[in-house]
């Protein structure tokens, strides 16, 4: 019974599970706040954009 617990090894996971790590660029654009009000106008855009398709 034993030499069966000692065959179940509890590996860690490989680096291919973890995901990729933000380049300067990414976090650059991400911490901007001039770039993130944009992107904010432009998703409220979209919506508004459906909801009026939807109530005409």
């Amino acid at each position: 019974m034993f030499q069966f617990m000692a065959k179940n090894i509890v590996r860690g996971y490989y680096d291919e599970s973890y995901p990729p790590l933000p380049t300067k660029r990414t976090k650059f654009w991400r911490r901007n706040l001039f770039w993130q009000f944009w992107r904010f106008i432009v998703l409220n855009l979209k919506i508004m954009r459906i909801v009026v398709g939807g109530h005409s």
